[in-house]
């Protein structure tokens, strides 16, 4: 009973948060966004205390981002006029996952191609993460050493879980949006194609998020603190937003999401420093895949840490 009525509390506020959001729009009230983004959480996180990892874990992403949809949509109008209706508004707060609003502005317009093929691929994801999740099972029950359990299954489940939520349900959603006319698109291109880290967090992995960041962090700064400085703070910010989604919800962890984006930064600093000096190993595509894949995973443990993993991600494989 009392988990229904924390669901109510976070339903109002929400809706609240959008109506309001879209005030804050109008009036290109950026900094009242923000002021509601902080007041929304620390909200949630009070009244989600009592409840589940899980549950809190999902209540605090999705406020997180009601609350910053309203900011990067405010910066993204800033110089323009608003064409966007509160209808639209409404749709693409509550529907979409992507962070600019404009492709909502054709909403009920002629159905745009693609939505079919985004809509199939997206099955196809969800399918194959489903199996991942379920081989995960088949591990635990043959009873290896607890550690090599421990890395294998971990491994799969964040793999399944990101083909059924990333490539899968987001690529259905935005194929589906197509068909009412909005441009929507798939939100990670092929991230194993990257060849740079560059590339793999500006333009392949979580297109949200980099829209985000992109609007609301380093556009603003970089003008106040310089282009290096304004990249480290979007870095900085983006381990901020994983704390509250994964050591939050679990009160453990604190400062290894953040270190783990601190290290991205810098690496991409690396990175664009070596291509400025014209000594860019990377240009060789099996150095550069191994280059990504390696600063990806070995620092994964900072981000997905050991108590975020027993109290989140197992149990909502039921492990």
């Amino acid at each position: 009973m009392a988990l229904v009525l924390h669901l109510a509390y976070f339903s109002v506020l929400n809706l609240a948060m959008v109506l309001l959001g879209y005030v804050f729009l109008k009036n290109k009230q950026v900094a009242l966004g923000w002021l509601m983004l902080v007041a929304g959480i620390l909200v949630i996180y009070i009244i989600f205390l009592q409840e589940h990892p899980i549950i809190r874990m999902l209540a605090i992403i999705a406020t997180t981002f009601t609350g910053m949809k309203v900011i990067a949509v405010t910066e993204g109008y800033k110089g323009q006029s608003l064409k966007l209706s509160f209808k639209q508004w409404l749709v693409y707060a509550v529907g979409w996952v992507g962070m600019r609003a404009q492709p909502f502005e054709t909403l009920g317009q002629k159905a745009l191609p693609g939505g079919g093929s985004m809509v199939r691929f997206g099955i196809s994801r969800v399918i194959a993460g489903g199996m991942l999740i379920l081989l995960a099972h088949g591990v635990v029950s043959l009873h290896l050493a607890s550690a090599l359990t421990y890395i294998l299954v971990t491994l799969m489940l964040l793999i399944g879980f990101s083909l059924v939520l990333h490539f899968g349900m987001l690529s259905i959603s935005a194929g589906m949006w197509r068909f009412s006319g909005v441009n929507t698109y798939y939100l990670f291109r092929q991230p194993a194609k990257a060849l740079s880290l560059t590339e793999l967090w500006s333009k392949r992995w979580n297109i949200a998020f980099s829209e985000m960041t992109s609007v609301a962090i380093f556009r603003p700064l970089r003008h106040r603190i310089g282009p290096t400085g304004a990249l480290l703070a979007s870095f900085i910010f983006s381990g901020l937003l994983h704390e509250l989604a994964l050591s939050v919800p679990v009160n453990s962890g604190y400062g290894l999401p953040t270190l783990y984006f601190l290290i991205q930064g810098v690496l991409v600093l690396v990175e664009k420093s070596r291509i400025n000096r014209k000594v860019n190993l990377l240009q060789n595509p099996v150095i550069a895949h191994i280059w990504v894949f390696f600063w990806l995973i070995v620092p994964m443990p900072l981000l997905f840490h050991e108590e975020f993993v027993k109290q989140i991600l197992w149990p909502m494989a039921g492990l």
